[in-house]
């Protein structure tokens, strides 16, 4: 993750502010964090046939009322492309996790709804998953610290919500 340009033609603009030794620490600490954590959590989640995009998806529709959303809404929450999350409910539906229904009074809205089969299965595996992320995240941070994490990320994640939404 380089603090400066390094392709061959690239311009030095004299607005640009490069990252500080320290800024460029942060951002790849949590880069690294990131992608491992995920990783981790995804093959906690292997040995019961879910991704972390799986388990996300049932997770929102399980808490959601009538355990369904409208797919736009669904994608708002789990930060997927529309296009992305069709393919996803797709390949759930293939296993018997979810089920589209048509909207009533819109022939162009679409619900993603939980099926008995999925809601038995995020109740089996919601327990595993929150030991693996206990294990891999919350007990490796001090409760102080997450508050500092809470505080810092959450005008982050509000800024980028307030972006997505523009386009």
């Amino acid at each position: 993750m380089p603090t400066e340009p390094r392709a061959e033609g690239a311009t030095l603009s004299a607005d640009t502010r490069w990252l500080t030794p320290d800024e460029q620490r942060a951002w790849g600490t949590y880069i690294r964090l990131a992608k491992m954590l995920m990783r981790q959590l995804d093959r906690d989640l292997h040995p019961f046939g879910l991704s972390t995009n799986d388990y996300e998806i049932l997770v929102e529709l399980s808490e959601a009322p009538e355990i369904r959303l409208r797919m736009t809404e669904l994608a708002d929450l789990t930060a997927q492309s529309r296009s992305r999350l069709s393919h996803q409910i797709t390949r759930m539906e293939a296993k018997g996790l979810v089920r589209r229904e048509g909207c009533d009074g819109d022939k162009r809205g679409t619900f993603a709804v939980i099926t008995p089969r999925g809601q038995a299965i995020i109740e089996r595996v919601a327990p595993s998953h929150v030991d693996s992320v206990r294990q891999h995240f919350i007990d490796q941070v001090c409760p102080e610290h997450l508050k500092v994490l809470t505080d810092a990320y959450e005008p982050v994640l509000n800024r980028l919500r307030k972006v997505r939404d523009r386009d």
